[in-house]
């Protein structure tokens, strides 16, 4: 029999509805397999086992009714730590941050409780979420359930660990350059960087976007119309279109459909082959279906790259300038050198022309779907890496070199979102990333759906504890 704690969103929903299931009873599974699993992962940052009781309790008496709020009332969900949500601190994963417990909910955690989730707390993240690593000076480190001595990536890296070790159904991360897609390739999950302005959030900034990281397609449709719903407080946000993006999940027809095929970028480190082998595999499942599948050249060069890395590093200069030298030395090393290693001598026309390859990043992207509906890639370039590295390269130097098939798609401002197709020889997930045209989240979501029915039959997921 299945544990609680593993059933998807939309199978709690219907037990919820058929009176089979209590809220209740799933959130205390639930509580009971973090409780298991945390010594080992170390993926929660706030367990809010009164408050998520309290909540599962008010969801049961609705769905006794007959009165739910929406299709997940009563369904555990986590939230990452840097989203603030009322009552708690969001100190963006180091110890020097202010620790006042916020006095609202942001937008996505609003829309939460209205749809009748139970918040089960918040998840780790790496220090000022700016690594791809579950590395962070307040957290400590957060491992890979499919391999502890693994990394989940970041900087969602406790979403990740989380819903790959079964901490519900439901898990919120944060994305502005691949943060809920890398993890979701390193976890075996569907993961979703929503279009910017898609769903809301407060404060809004370049790049930067909220989104679903789920185990299934389904589940990330389900959460999607939860949160994509409006809030005034996101000045950049899109205006709500109130369409069901789980609506039509399999009705997507593969026949026909343009699909583009990037295996290598020109900046930046290589796919490492096995997930080459699974991006082919994928395009040759999609052609066998009568997709008209076209490789395509790598975009991102290293002039793309290098103005990344320099738009980044001037932001992160400021956080880390400011700081007291006693501060400093409570925060990462690896971060103090990446922010100021040579943004410190950065000049206006650096940062400037920085931007201005950012622009160039976001022309060239969008020009390489254009003749396309979607695009599929590797997600990331290893496959995994050690559980105490800060990246992938592991060097301040060289921070953003793992992250070229992922960055372009949030200044581009397109939909993408990594699903899991296979697994190296070790068992461990390789996932394949799809990016459809701006605002097109919908036709990204139906696309993965139609990956999730073609890939190979999937592995067991890790029970850990």
């Amino acid at each position: 029999m299945t544990d609680l704690a593993d059933l998807s969103a939309a199978a709690l929903s219907k037990a919820f509805k058929a009176k089979k299931l209590s809220p209740v009873e799933v959130t205390r599974a639930v509580l009971a397999r973090i409780e298991a699993s945390e010594p080992a992962i170390n993926a929660m940052y706030i367990v809010s086992s009164d408050a998520a009781l309290k909540a599962a309790k008010a969801a049961e008496k609705r769905w006794a009714k007959g009165a739910s709020l929406s299709a997940l009332d009563g369904v555990p969900v986590t939230v990452k730590e840097n989203i603030g949500t009322k009552g708690d601190p969001a100190p963006i994963g180091v110890p020097i941050a202010d620790m006042t417990p916020r006095a609202e909910d942001t937008p996505v955690p609003a829309r939460l409780r209205e749809a009748g989730c139970v918040i089960l707390g918040k998840t780790t993240m790496p220090d000022y979420g700016m690594m791809s690593s579950g590395l962070s000076s307040l957290h400590g480190i957060t491992r890979n359930p499919w391999d502890l001595a693994k990394n989940p990536a970041g900087s969602s890296s406790g979403a990740g660990a989380a819903a790959a070790a079964g901490y519900g159904p439901l898990h919120i991360g944060t994305d502005i350059g691949g943060s809920i897609r890398l993890p979701a390739a390193h976890c075996g999950l569907f993961g979703l960087k929503p279009s910017y302005g898609r769903v809301p959030i407060h404060p809004p900034f370049l790049g930067r976007v909220a989104g679903p990281m789920t185990r299934t397609v389904e589940d990330g449709a389900l959460l999607m119309n939860v949160i994509s719903r409006p809030d005034a407080r996101d000045y950049a946000s899109l205006p709500p279109d109130g369409r069901d993006h789980a609506r039509g999940l399999r009705s997507l027809s593969l026949k026909g459909l343009r699909v583009g095929v990037i295996t290598a970028m020109q900046a930046g480190l290589p796919a490492d082959p096995a997930i080459v082998r699974a991006v082919k595999a994928a395009a040759k499942a999609l052609a066998a279906e009568g997709a008209i599948v076209t490789p395509v050249e790598g975009y991102l060069t290293h002039a793309m790259l290098d103005g990344i890395c320099r738009f980044f590093e001037a932001r992160s200069y400021g956080d880390v300038a400011k700081l007291k030298a006693a501060e400093k030395k409570k925060i990462l090393p690896y971060i103090v050198e990446w922010a100021t290693w040579r943004a410190r001598k950065f000049t206006g026309e650096d940062v400037m022309s920085g931007f201005l390859a950012v622009q160039a990043m976001r022309e060239a992207a969008t020009k390489a779907l254009a003749p396309f509906d979607f695009l599929i890639s590797p997600c990331t370039c290893p496959v995994n890496y050690a559980a105490e590295a800060h990246s992938p390269t592991d060097d301040p130097h060289r921070a953003l070199d793992h992250i070229p098939f992922t960055v372009a798609q949030n200044f581009s401002e397109q939909p993408a979102a990594s699903v899991n197709w296979s697994y190296d020889r070790t068992g461990f997930p390789i996932g394949v990333q799809v990016t459809g045209h701006r605002f097109d989240d919908i036709g990204v979501i139906r696309f993965c759906a139609a990956l999730e029915k073609l890939r190979p039959e999937q592995r067991a997921w890790p029970v850990v504890g």
